[in-house]
């Protein structure tokens, strides 16, 4: 990537660059908290960008936008100093607040663009070289007051989607699927919003709103194309196969009873004990409940060791197959 400066001083609409900027040392990293880990990451891997305003070049509009200097709580500190301010801290608090006029709103739009616009200074001064650990606890500092700002932004301006997710009626549309569109286009909204173009942002937002509602309609209509019926998890997974398979077994064992009644597989005495007490077959009729026998204990009935039951067993079972085969598989 370039590592050419880019001087941004003073410009006006949209400036964007690609972070090209090295992460900070490991012992940098290790000493930021959880959160800061992510940010950090965060501004270092996505597109930067803002929207200038041409009140950005006046010496005192860092003070004018947020009350106080830029300056850090301390040495270690990953955010500034924070002045009061009536909006954003009744916001926080969770308190309802008054629609905004055209200047409360332009000034939080200048607060959050002039912080974007530091961010990309820091990266654009860094561009090609390891983040110092002054560079990077400034450009968390600023990265924290984007956040702060637009989370501000962003609540605001929440009722808008709700009311204009009531007042379009889309059928066959899940209302919760509408509102996150609405949210996320009103997350893009407050991205591109210029207010130096003198309109309020629920005029720009309201149609950004709106085309993600169309895009929801255009999605659902194709998927009702391709699935007319809705979900149903019964049909997702047929027991066919497995009802299938269970009665091939109960065919199979009924089978296997006849061929040992008619000793139609040519099996010894022996052999027919062997069969009949390994595998409990037959016992139903003879009235005893004992399920089956082990080789030890086949052995000790008709007076072998567990290895000759074994092999007596293996050659039963051959004789079985073939007769099974014949009579059954092959029908």
């Amino acid at each position: 990537m370039s590592t050419q400066m880019i001087d941004i001083a003073g410009v006006e609409g949209i400036m964007r660059i690609l972070p090209g900027v090295k992460p900070p040392s490991d012992a940098v990293i290790d000493s930021l908290s959880a959160q800061d880990q992510v940010l950090l990451t965060k501004l270092l891997t996505e597109p930067a960008e803002f929207i200038g305003h041409p009140e950005f070049a006046d010496p005192g509009i860092e003070t004018r936008l947020f009350g106080t200097p830029s300056t850090l709580e301390d040495r270690t500190a990953t955010r500034f100093v924070e002045c009061e301010d009536s909006i954003t801290d009744a916001v926080v608090a969770g308190e309802r607040v008054p629609a905004l006029s055209y200047a409360q709103e332009a000034h939080l739009f200048n607060r959050f663009n002039y912080a974007r616009r530091e961010v990309l200074q820091i990266l654009s001064n860094h561009m090609g070289q390891r983040l110092s650990v002054k560079g990077t606890r400034l450009l968390l500092a600023w990265g924290h007051r984007v956040l702060r700002t637009r989370g501000v932004i962003v609540r605001l301006n929440m009722p808008l989607v709700l009311a204009m997710a009531k007042r379009t009626r889309l059928t066959n549309i899940d209302f919760n699927e509408m509102i996150s569109e609405g949210n996320m286009a009103l997350l893009r909204s407050v991205e591109k919003f210029d207010c130096s173009r003198g309109y309020k942002f629920s005029t720009y937002s309201c149609r950004a709103i709106l085309k993600a509602f169309s895009r929801v309609a255009m999605r659902a209509s194709r998927y009702r194309g391709q699935f007319p019926t809705e979900f149903d998890p019964a049909m997702e997974r047929s027991d066919h196969l497995d009802r299938r398979r269970i009665g091939i077994e109960e065919d199979c064992v009924d089978e296997l009873k006849h061929i040992l009644l008619q000793n139609s597989a040519g099996l010894s005495e022996v052999e027919c004990t062997v069969i009949r007490e390994r595998f409990a077959l037959g016992l139903q009729s003879l009235g005893q409940e004992e399920g089956p026998k082990t080789l030890e204990q086949v052995g000790r009935v008709i007076g072998v060791t567990k290895e000759r039951v074994r092999q007596i067993q293996n050659k039963a079972l051959k004789k079985i197959r073939v007769a099974l085969e014949d009579q059954y598989l092959a029908a």
